[in-house]
This record gives structure tokens, sequence and C-alpha cells, in this order.
């Protein structure tokens, strides 16, 4: 089944209100995904954010746009849903987060050359059309010496069981929308890494992010939102994903890029 990206432009607050599906990605994944960004700024590379210029590239309903400018950063993010982007200022505005939302796609960010001291992609590269392109107009907007962040899904049988069939393709377990992912759109670690260096961002860390309960634990959450007594943010929470060496899944990291 092809990915439907028009499903972020449903109708509603798909992102912030618990019961809506892309909160799962808040309760879930920005607890160890971001806390790994900020170790990999602040231990790491020794970088302090405050001030930092950061793109977010898909950047949805801000879910990490808010978060990078908690920390310091001046956040400019870009998606091209609309209804998303209405989502994300409303929500920065009730949050009293200064962030600048613009309308466009990864291929071509509207922004000059050596704009950016940090870009980001998260839960997007296996969304694009053309990776090759996304990842090239990203190393044109970072300056030199300027940080990747990313998080995406391994094209690999456990993440065909796991993130299509049970998460998405079987009724009795789908917390997904039918259409949200493509494994074939899925991409290996070594592609991206090649990818990555072929425009100028070399590979610093691939790290994995795997649930942090047992499965059975899991099984129980999903099937206790099938049945209406879970929110879809109340499954994200037992779910909640933690950095590890287990890639077969999920993996995020960071590249940087050239002087």
């Amino acid at each position: 089944m092809p990915v439907d990206n028009t499903l972020y432009n449903r109708p509603g607050d798909l992102w912030w209100d618990e019961r809506e599906v892309f909160s799962f990605l808040r309760t879930a994944l920005n607890p160890g995904r971001f806390g790994y960004f900020r170790r990999v700024l602040l231990g790491a590379l020794g970088r302090d954010p405050r001030g930092l210029r950061a793109l977010d590239i898909g950047c949805g309903g801000g879910l990490l746009a808010e978060e990078f400018a908690r920390l310091g950063c001046r956040v400019t993010g870009i998606d091209p849903s609309l209804p998303s982007l209405a989502t994300a200022r409303r929500h920065a505005a009730r949050s009293g987060l200064d962030i600048a939302y613009f309308a466009g796609v990864g291929e071509a960010l509207p922004f000059p050359d050596a704009t950016f001291d940090l870009a980001y992609c998260c839960d997007v590269l296996e969304h694009v059309a053309d990776l090759d392109r996304v990842v090239a107009e990203t190393a044109r907007v970072l300056r030199p010496g300027g940080v990747y962040l990313f998080d995406t899904i391994n094209r690999t049988p456990l993440s065909n069981l796991v993130v299509i069939k049970v998460f998405q393709d079987w009724p009795a377990t789908s917390v997904a929308p039918p259409g949200l992912h493509d494994w074939g759109m899925f991409i290996r670690p070594a592609e991206l890494r090649a990818t990555l260096r072929r425009h100028g961002l070399h590979p610093q860390e691939t790290v994995g992010l795997r649930p942090s309960g047992n499965p059975l634990a899991l099984l129980d959450a999903v099937l206790r939102h099938r049945r209406g007594e879970l929110t879809h943010g109340e499954v994200g929470r037992r779910v909640h994903m933690r950095p590890s060496r287990d890639t077969s899944i999920m993996y995020m990291g960071y590249a940087i890029r050239a002087g």
C-alpha cells in the first residue's frame, strides 16, 4: 500500500490531542529521541543550543519544534500540510514559544545557502518521494560544521512485521491508519549513510530506538486501545521508545556538514 501523506490534512488537532493518532509520536518517541538529540548537542558536540538557528524539516504539528525552542534554539519549521502548520502555530502561541512556521517541502527548501546551524528530520525520510533531493537540500541550507539530526525506520523483516502488520494492517492490533507507511520506503542505515556522504554530511553515529516495555505488556496496551480503554497518547507512554543498540526497527543519529 503506498504512503498516503494526505492523512496529515485531516481536520482536528491530530498532534497534541491525546485521542488522535499522532499524539503517539509525542508520548512514545519524543522522550527517547529528543533526550538523545539533547545529549548529542550538549555532550558529544559540546554545543550551546541557545541561539542556534534550527530547521525542523517536516515539522508537522510542532512536536519537536517546541522541544528545541525550549532548549533555546531559534526554530524554523517547514511542512507541506497547511492544517498541521495551523495546529503548530496555535499550540506554539498558547505555549508562549516564538517559532516561525512555513509551508514547503524538503525537496525545495525556501532558504538561502548556509542559513542554519542545526537541521533535523524526524518521522519524515520514510515519507518523501525523493530522499536524495531532501538530503541535498538539507546540506545546502546547513552552514559548514552544522549538525544534522535524524530518525527513520529500517527496512527489515522485523519492521515489516511490527510497523506495517501489527501497528497498521491487522484489524485486531492496528493503532495507525491505513497508508501511513509503506515498507518499501523504509531506509536501511547503510543506504542513508551513503546518501548523507554523497552530499557532504559526514555520519557520526547511528543508534537504535526500541520500546522500553516487554512485548506482552505492549500487546496488552494495543488491545486495550482497540477496545477503547486507552488513547493513542496513553499507548505511546506504554511503548516509550528509548535509545538502543538494536537498529532493526527504528534508528536515529547525527551527521556534520563538511567545512
